[in-house]
């Protein structure tokens, strides 16, 4: 199956269990895969027969700046669904939401979910 990506998408948001985060906010980055048949957009060279990368990125950026989770698991389930629900040709997508700077005390360098769904 073909793929678009768009990857290292950075947002600043307030999703979090505790207090501070929702109030302080925090840097959140968001990886996407989407899988769609992209053929007839390579041989027409006509964007709508693929998918706007622009549009794609709008969704992202709306569910992290602009809605609250708890967990980063709900923010990439709601942009997988947004995304299936815009996007008639594509046929899954696998969402990463990264989270480099949560609080928790100790040595790493970020924590993260990776969700797929498909129609």
């Amino acid at each position: 199956m073909d793929k678009i990506f768009l990857e290292g998408l950075d947002f600043y948001g307030y999703h979090g269990v505790f207090p501070e985060e929702n109030k302080l906010g925090q840097r959140f980055r968001v990886d996407l895969t989407l899988h769609a048949p992209l053929k007839k957009a390579g041989k027409s060279d006509d964007l709508k027969n693929s998918v706007n990368y622009a549009d794609v990125y709008e969704i992202a950026k709306t569910m992290v700046e602009k809605k609250q989770f708890k967990l980063i698991e709900a923010v990439a389930e709601h942009i997988s669904s947004e995304i299936l629900a815009t996007f008639s040709s594509v046929e899954s997508c696998t969402v990463k939401v990264t989270k480099p700077n949560p609080p928790i005390a100790g040595c790493y360098q970020s924590v993260a979910v990776e969700i797929t769904r498909g129609r």
